[in-house]
């Protein structure tokens, strides 16, 4: 066999092993995988989004949501996701099981997402925080999303109608959301990645009896 032909194999080898690393493996591990069962509850998990949750996402999307936040738990020990609060377990495959597309992200110009809907339950805090993010977080480098939402001018006396955030918002004026506020929240409060699985278990919370076994003696 001359020089050609055995680099043209090594090639083809390695073209193919490459092939087979990054794509077959990995869809024969993720592509089996289905909702699981939470016996404490009787749910399934990941839960399918209602219609206005779905409608949500892309609204997320289209206005680049993900370039500025994650939707992923850091593993204990690989930064301080659990420290802030973020997640009481590490993100796996099997959280995006629904998602389509995955919105992963990779910048975290603001604080992770994925269990907001668990740690922020508040509609109304989400929306005023999408019309002025400086409303709820002072300081806060978030843009403005104004045009999620409808601002009229009240007459002297005159009250907001139902529906409109509240009257610190925008003194003065009436703020009401839009369908695309009000599916973007829904699909915000959507995100809670707080089920425990087979393969991301809660860690484990030192009892003081533990604590106290693995303090050194004094001596």
């Amino acid at each position: 066999m001359n020089q050609a032909a055995l680099i043209v194999l090594g090639v083809f080898a390695a073209t193919a092993s490459s092939f087979y690393g990054i794509l077959v493996v990995p869809q024969a591990q993720i592509g089996r995988l289905d909702q699981t069962k939470i016996e404490e509850t009787g749910s399934y998990y990941p839960a399918v989004r209602p219609g206005e949750a779905q409608a949500g996402a892309e609204v997320y999307r289209a206005n680049g949501c993900v370039e500025c936040h994650t939707q992923q738990v850091k593993m204990k020990g690989n930064g301080t996701d659990f420290e802030r609060g973020w997640g009481r377990r590490r993100t796996i495959a099997q959280d995006y099981l629904l998602d389509n597309p995955v919105q992963l992200g990779t910048v975290r110009l603001g604080p992770d997402l994925a269990n907001i809907g668990s740690r922020q339950t508040n509609a109304v805090y989400h929306l005023q925080h999408l019309y002025n993010a400086r409303l709820t977080m002072p300081g806060s480098t978030m843009p403005q999303y104004p045009y999620l939402f409808t601002k009229r001018a009240l007459a002297a006396g005159e009250k907001a109608s139902e529906g409109a955030l509240p009257s610190n918002t925008e003194p003065g004026f009436e703020v009401v959301p839009r369908p695309e506020a009000l599916a973007l929240v829904a699909y915000l409060r959507s995100l809670n990645s707080e089920a425990p699985l087979y393969s991301a278990p809660f860690p484990l919370v030192p009892t003081n009896s533990t604590a106290a076994a693995a303090a050194p003696s004094a001596k």
